[in-house]
């Protein structure tokens, strides 16, 4: 009887184990934020570092060390708003959806369309 106690104390430990690994996995799960989260929290980031009114995000996508996005920001209006002046940043987020930095890689008019470059971007 003992031999069959101590299978079912064994097995009921295993149980607990593997039930709080899923927990633990959930709660991981649970902190990270979803894509769109991230994507409205770096924008909101970006605008308030700034001071300038972010437009859109044009590139998305996640990294070993969290996300890169290319975010477009309006940096001059003009009348008509076509010569308005817009840039692209690239922005960086950890995991947990904090801005680790950014960065200009372009500026244009906002009636321009870009001449081809490779790689997409």
């Amino acid at each position: 009887m003992s031999n069959t106690k101590n299978s079912s104390e064994s097995q009921d430990s295993q149980d607990s184990r593997k039930s709080e690994e899923k927990d633990t996995e959930r709660n991981v799960a649970e902190d990270r934020p979803s894509p769109m989260e991230v994507l409205r929290h770096a924008c909101a980031q970006l605008g308030e570092l700034t001071g300038m009114a972010v437009e859109s995000a044009s590139a998305f996508e996640q990294t070993e060390d969290g996300w890169s996005l290319e975010v477009e920001v309006l940096e001059l209006a003009r009348v008509p708003d076509t010569m308005s002046l817009l840039a692209s940043y690239q922005v960086d987020v950890d995991s947990r959806g904090q801005l680790t930095g950014y960065r200009r890689v372009r500026r244009y008019e906002r009636g321009r369309a870009d001449p081809h470059r490779p790689g997409g971007r």
